[in-house]
């Protein structure tokens, strides 16, 4: 391998200071979080700390076509996300006043349905676009790359984003938890609902 402890740790670093940058990851996150606890939180990290491992090695392999296709590969996917979180989003409002765990419609999407959110949401993301395009290439040499060294980059790119939105979820959901009158899980409930609509409209635009 030829990349240095040094390269990997201000790699890491730069994937931390993005990861502290609030955007639709945190806001798919936050509301997730709020709807169904740190059960429904979990996929959305594992989504979206894929959706960064795919940033990274195509920035590495310096794919051409999706430079020359990406402004239509892009529409495509914020459409998809768009639609997902505004759907999500209604009928999280819509059930707001019943429990979670009698409302089957907060926790009806499921562990797949969690992580192709997250893996949507980082996609479509702009910012992690530029990053992983646009800045990831002064971290290292590419062109002097070898496999042991794309897999310690994709390494780290999957495990700063999980780490931080896993500890993100875990902080949410103690919070949640301290608020467990139904007054209060109607209020998180209409929140979560908002939040995800809003990251649905937003998306299309960003």
């Amino acid at each position: 391998m030829t990349l240095s402890a040094f390269d990997l740790f201000f790699y890491c670093l730069g994937l931390f200071i993005l990861f502290l940058t609030p955007g639709p990851v945190w806001v798919a996150l936050v509301a997730r979080t709020l709807s169904g606890g740190f059960s429904s939180a979990w996929p959305v990290t594992i989504g979206v700390a894929v959706g960064d491992v795919f940033w990274s090695i195509l920035a590495i392999l310096g794919v051409g076509w999706i430079v020359s296709t990406y402004a239509d590969f892009m529409a495509v996917l914020r459409i998809v996300a768009a639609v997902f979180f505004v759907g999500l989003g209604i009928a999280i409002i819509r059930g707001a006043g019943n429990t979670i765990e009698s409302d089957s419609r907060l926790t009806r999407p499921g562990k797949w349905a969690g992580f192709v959110a997250g893996l949507i949401v980082i996609l479509s993301n702009p910012k992690a676009v530029l990053f992983y395009m646009g800045v990831l290439p002064g971290f290292f040499d590419l062109s002097g790359l070898g496999l042991p060294d794309i897999a310690a980059i994709a390494v780290a790119s999957f495990a700063v984003p999980l780490l931080g939105n896993l500890g993100l979820a875990l902080f949410v959901d103690r919070a949640r938890r301290i608020m467990a009158s139904h007054a209060a899980v109607k209020r998180m409930n209409l929140v979560a609902g908002v939040l995800l609509v809003c990251v649905g409209l937003v998306i299309p635009f960003t």
